[in-house]
């Protein structure tokens, strides 16, 4: 059985880390509604795809992640998006440029693994 501390500490990662991905994806999540789709193509899916799905990896999932909410799953699509960004479209750069990629990619690989804890939605 989790202890409160441990509850209070995966409901700060949650919100904290997503919350703070919320201000990558953002600007992207404008640039899908603007009509906008320049963007990278890491993966080699095309710059319109690439951006829909890096959208919904930093602006979306995490606001799931917040409340809580599906919270294995969204963390799944972050895990898989910070993959993506650590791996593929930070290559090659040196890894203090790699390095914020890689704490998003930690956190969101514990929060897939752990669950959301009891203040979530999910209540696991």
């Amino acid at each position: 059985m989790k202890t409160n501390a441990l509850h209070f500490g995966l409901l700060l990662l949650r919100i904290g880390f997503s919350a703070a991905m919320l201000t990558h994806g953002y600007g992207k999540f404008m640039k899908v509604l603007a009509g906008d789709f320049s963007f990278g193509d890491p993966i080699g899916i095309g710059p319109t795809a690439s951006l829909i799905l890096c959208a919904i990896a930093e602006f979306i999932a995490p606001i799931f992640l917040i409340v809580g909410w599906k919270t294995r799953w969204f963390s799944l699509i972050a895990v898989i998006n910070m993959l993506v960004a650590f791996i593929i479209a930070h290559d090659g750069d040196p890894f203090s440029k790699k390095e914020k990629s890689f704490l998003f990619l930690i956190a969101f690989v514990v929060l897939y693994f752990t669950g959301p804890g009891k203040y979530s939605i999910d209540r696991q």
